[in-house]
């Protein structure tokens, strides 16, 4: 066994230790996909994460990470990574957002029930800059989460990923709570692949192309350049019907209303373009030079909530549709008076079609009194219903050399020294929608401005084995990093967030659903941090093996942290072996976070509003309860077991997360005339229209707990090769401490929305000219929410879906592939409305026009079918 372990270490030991390098083994969660004739069975597969000494054998892991290789992940319909990633790790959950901002265009995810920025991302073991993306809606879990976009990252750039399920802020600093992401790219010097795809949903929309390459090329003869690149396209897709107040104007022919008026689905992406570059050169031979990066683009257009055309407010009406909402033009009253236009008829009822009232008839006619008057039916008779969408761009550049020490005390040693820059741009637009305050002259589409993500990162790392007698070396590492984070807004047009000459008339300010930023609230948030590490590992003997890290932080707004970690295995007998580890950790609140001001148009009580978010150290946020962010403190442990004998291989871990001071938005807390005159004085934009004011806070702990079960099973079957793989997750977060700044509500999205059991089996089969899976997933009980409103929250019942794929090898270098996700179309969960003042009764009325809880863990838009080509070379 020592001897073995020994050979193993030597062999690969200078490719693994790198500055960011995690390094443990994994278990598998899939095997990958792989031709008959030149495939070994068994095969280990080995991961750069989870500590800096050289790897170990499977069973030999002192913590718990899943390895998905690449060609697992090109094995399912959809194109977008978290689908992908979703589909084989349990504890990762994705939401489809529809209706949620900014959330709609860069989907935050979640693994083991925590938010998007408590998982750390890496790409070849180097920390992943951060979208410019706040998921200002995100759903209750990721209220203000600003992770990176993992989606820019295309399968085919990949070798594998590495999912490494443990606390590891100790290792590698913020955002390493729930766990780590690696992305390791294709390092291949020849071959390649091409290969297009087409799909869509059993529904008829979603129509989704892709197209996509990988080629790996000599770089001198000591060298590689593997390039990749990914294209696609996908259509929008409906879920929904037609919302009863946009029915009766239709019904009362009223003009221009659309069907469906608003729309809940996955939101139009055009143009998404991916490249992602890979290089290595050897320089000598004890040291060598990396290179990789990417440029990346798309733009997203997805719905927004439809605007009653009588009682959407600062438009339409400002007392609930009673009136409607009349401008003086010229502000004079010149001895014309606009009337007084009643929705209501003398019994009190609706009327719904405003061209039949006469006092509107005089506002609508061409007279001196008509030309003085105006109301927004005249150009907007049927309401309207805003699209936005965003540009997002993202580019990366990473350059380093590593190598070994050839002399001195750390002979035979190794360092990574390391520089990479990485951007985010999210820039805006919102389309049919107007500035009220603006009148007849507004226009229709809106640029609201931009937000920027920069960052920089500098490491050095130098790793050396020590012999102190014990079964093998010890294994002493340490490092620096010095960190730079910039958060940038840039003011939209001006006709997005001007204050027009009907503002003091009551009609809304700026680009209504999402006004522009203002010259006031944009400008540069910048913030540095230094680190030092050390991280240790001691073979006791050949059995038993302990970890241990302490990492310092230093940062130039809060102040510094310390944080340690602790992880051991112990092999009980030769098949079955104990594991845990105990850590402390934390999650610094971003720069976004702590300075970003911006206007969200959310339901409150079912009800329409205009929601200011500003920086927590504004005076209002402070009336409010605001304070300046601190970092999120955390402990965690696991304790697991590993069991492998012969074919089959089984792990078990038990986790539990304590969080406290967590960073979120606040609940959305309501004005007083009083604070609307103090965000006035402090220069808050389009105060008149917002009702309710946020701030990011560190409001309340929490305890997250669960169970990862995995396990596989290969055997000869059929006249081929069939790998059987289970994986489980039970996850249970439990709200521990809270105030009102967090809300009853927001509690129960954090511990009811995800469901606490999910899991998938799946067989995969391999022959010579076929191969193919069939996975089933299961869905536990969660929390059904329609349009973040606590009257529409169900729990709903378990659920089940399948995907399948079928693989035919037409030549050595052709292969064609027909798949489905949810082959059975499962639908989610359907939406549930109640009558005003019960609990109990249902209705088919649906107030918002959604028939699914969009809080569905396998998405509302059903089954997807697909086929695909690809040409390896």
């Amino acid at each position: 066994m020592k001897l073995q372990r020994c050979k193993l270490r030597s062999a690969i030991k200078f490719a693994i230790s790198t500055t960011a390098a995690i390094t443990t083994i994994a278990s598998f969660n899939a095997l990958a996909d792989a031709r008959e004739d030149g495939a070994q069975k068994d095969i280990e597969k080995i991961a750069v994460v989870g500590s800096r000494a050289a790897p170990r054998s499977v069973g030999e892991s002192p913590v718990p990470i899943d390895i998905i290789g690449g060609d697992e992940l090109s094995k399912a319909g959809g194109d977008d990574m978290l689908e992908l990633l979703k589909g084989s790790v349990p504890s990762l959950n994705v939401h489809a957002n529809p209706i949620s901002d900014a959330a709609s265009l860069v989907r935050p995810a979640n693994l083991r029930g925590l938010p998007a920025d408590s998982t750390l991302i890496l790409l070849n073991g180097k920390r992943r800059h951060r979208s410019s993306v706040i998921a200002f809606l995100g759903g209750g879990i990721n209220d203000g989460a600003q992770g990176p976009d993992i989606s820019v990252i295309p399968s085919i750039a990949l070798k594998q990923v590495e999912v490494l399920r443990d606390g590891a802020a100790a290792q590698y600093g913020s955002d390493a709570i729930a766990g780590v992401l690696n992305f390791v790219l294709k390092d291949a010097s020849e071959g390649g692949s091409f290969s297009v795809k087409q799909g869509e949903y059993y529904e008829g929309d979603g129509d989704t192309t892709t197209i996509e390459g990988n080629i790996g090329l000599p770089f001198t003869d000591q060298g590689f350049a593997n390039l990749s690149f990914q294209y696609k396209e996908a259509d929008p897709t409906s879920r929904s019907v037609q919302r009863p107040d946009a029915q009766r104007f239709i019904d009362a022919n009223v003009e221009g209303v659309r069907n469906p008026a608003q729309i809940w689905g996955a939101p139009e992406i055009k143009d998404d373009i991916t490249l992602f570059g890979n290089v290595g050169l050897e320089l000598s031979n004890s040291s060598e030079f990396y290179m990789f990066g990417n440029y990346s683009e798309r733009d997203v257009k997805g719905g927004f909530y439809y605007r009653n055309p009588q009682t959407r407010p600062q438009v339409y009406s400002n007392d609930g549709g009673a009136t409607l909402l009349v401008g003086d033009l010229d502000g004079l009253d010149n001895g014309i008076t606009c009337p007084t236009v009643n929705l209501r008829d003398s019994d009190g009822n609706q009327i719904y079609n405003v061209a039949t009232i006469a006092a509107y008839q005089q506002i609508a006619a061409d007279t001196e009194l008509g030309r003085n008057c105006f109301a927004f039916n005249e150009i907007l008779p049927g309401g309207f219903t805003p699209n936005f969408g965003g540009n997002i761009t993202d580019t990366s550049l990473t350059i380093g050399t590593k190598g070994e020490f050839t002399d001195g005390f750390l002979e035979g040693g190794f360092y990574d020294l390391s520089g990479s820059v990485g951007r985010n741009e999210s820039r805006y637009f919102i389309t049919n929608t107007v500035n009220a305050s603006l009148g007849a002259e507004t226009p229709m589409e809106f640029s609201p401005g931009k937000y920027i993500q920069l960052e920089k990162n500098f490491n050095f790392d130098v790793s050396k084995g020590f012999d102190f007698g014990l079964a093998y070396e010890v294994n002493v590492a340490t490092g620096l990093e010095w960190h730079e984070e910039t958060f940038e807004v840039i003011a939209g047009d001006e006709a997005s967030f001007i204050a027009g000459p009907l503002t003091q008339q009551g009609f809304g300010i700026g680009s209504n659903g999402f006004p522009g930023f203002q010259p006031s609230a944009a400008g540069e948030f910048t913030r540095r941090n230094y680190a030092a590490y050390v991280d240790i590992e001691t073979p006791f003997t050949d059995d038993f093996l302990m970890g241990w890290a302490l990492r310092f932080e230093d940062y130039d707004s809060f102040g510094s942290t310390t944080n340690f970690k602790i992880m051991g295995q112990y092999q009980l007998t030769d098949d079955l072996s104990v594991r845990g580890s105990v850590s402390t950790g934390f999650r610094a609140p971003t720069v976004g976070q702590a300075n970003v001001s911006n206007v969200q148009t959310n339901l409150s009580s079912g009800v329409l509003v205009d929601s200011a978010l500003l920086p927590p150290t504004n005076p209002v946020s402070e009336i409010l309860g605001g304070t300046e962010l601190q970092p999120e403190e955390s402990e965690s442990y696991t304790l697991g077991f590993v069991y492998q004998t012969g074919d089959l291989f089984l792990t078990i871990d038990y986790y539990n997360i304590q969080v406290e001071d967590r960073l979120s938005q606040s609940d959305k807390i309501n004005l007083t005339p009083e604070q609307k005159e103090a965000l006035k004085a402090d220069g808050v934009p389009n105060v008149d229209s917002i009702a309710q004011v946020s701030f990011f806070t560190n409001d309340f702990d929490t305890t997250t707990q669960g169970v990862d079960v995995v396990a596989n099973y290969s055997m000869d079957l059929l006249g081929g090769f069939a790998t059987f793989s289970m994986a489980y997750n039970w996850n249970e977060t439990t709200v521990d401490k809270f105030s009102a700044i967090t809300g009853d509500f927001k509690v129960k999205r954090l511990e009811n929305d995800l469901p606490q059991h999910r899991a998938t089996y799946t067989w995969s089969q391999q022959w010579e000219e076929f191969s193919g899976f069939i996975r089933y997933n299961y869905f536990g009980e969660y929390q059904g929410v329609h349009v973040d409103y606590d009257a529409t929250a169900i729990m709903a019942d378990p659920t089940f879906t399948f995907d399948a794929e079928l693989t035919y090898y037409a030549t050595e270098n052709i292969s064609l592939t027909v798949g489905a996700n949810n082959i059975f179309d499962q639908d989610a969960e359907e939406v549930i409305d109640f009558y005003e003042g019960t609990n109990t009764e249902k209705t088919a009325k649906n107030t918002w026009g959604g028939v699914y809880y969009e809080t569905s863990p396998f998405g509302i838009n059903g089954g997807y079918y697909y086929v695909k080509a690809t040409y390896t070379f």
